[in-house]
């Protein structure tokens, strides 16, 4: 872990991006395919799906941030005709009925969020996004339960990076910059963002990624669980 050695026992607040971060996504993708298959296809041939899911998730990292997911299930029918098309006018409601069911939470984050409620550490979520499709994530998964604020794009005008939408998680917890930390997996909307309100932004980056900006994060992870380290 880079930028390690921080004491996190001043801080008050600890806030989080939710997709990749708090939130497999890479996994969710993989189980909306499976479910896709399955009405839509049905049997497939183990090489041919192994193609359909790698072009299936091509398309979505296209389109990802893009409320609007036609297109992700349209290049597929496109591409590899199925057995039962689901109209275009459908796959909307089909991706905010499935998608946020796809999500779950892993044991590590429950005991790091578990912790953090003992320690009285404030903690908010910060993330882009629709109202109906993320409120059901957090739902489902029960984040809800550790959570003292929620914060979703489309319900407040806002979107990371701008800083505003950090700085309404501080008025909400009521916290200064100072108090606070940020962890989050896209180093310009989620560090960049953060950093514009003066709040320290810890990079999680379980892959490893390079960093190819000029934004300099204040800590770097690979595990959510390091989190606990520096608080216990």
């Amino acid at each position: 872990m880079k930028g390690g050695g921080f004491p996190l026992s001043g801080y008050k607040a600890l806030l989080f991006d939710l997709d990749d971060t708090l939130l497999d996504r890479d996994l969710a993708v993989e189980k909306i395919f499976s479910i896709i298959v399955d009405k839509y296809y049905g049997d497939v041939h183990h090489l041919q799906r192994n193609e359909m899911l790698e072009k299936f998730k091509e398309y979505d990292k296209r389109d990802y941030g893009n409320g609007d997911k036609t297109n992700v299930l349209e290049s597929l029918f496109a591409e590899f005709p199925p057995n039962n098309r689901l109209p275009a006018s459908s796959i909307q409601n089909f991706w905010n009925t499935y998608f946020p069911n796809c999500f779950s939470i892993d044991q590590t984050t429950i005991n790091m969020l578990d912790t953090m409620k003992q320690l009285q550490v404030k903690v908010g979520i910060i993330t882009n996004g629709l109202t109906q499709r993320q409120n059901a994530k957090i739902r489902n998964t029960h984040l809800n339960h550790w959570f003292d604020t929620v914060i979703i794009s489309e319900e407040v005008g806002l979107r990371k990076p701008d800083k505003r939408i950090f700085e309404l998680a501080l008025q909400r917890l009521q916290v200064l910059p100072e108090e606070a930390l940020f962890v989050g997996d896209d180093i310009e909307k989620d560090i960049g963002g953060c950093q514009n309100a003066n709040i320290k932004g810890i990079w999680f980056n379980p892959k490893r990624c390079k960093n190819g900006t000029e934004i300099e994060p204040f800590a770097e992870m690979d595990s959510i669980a390091r989190l606990v380290n520096y608080f216990t």
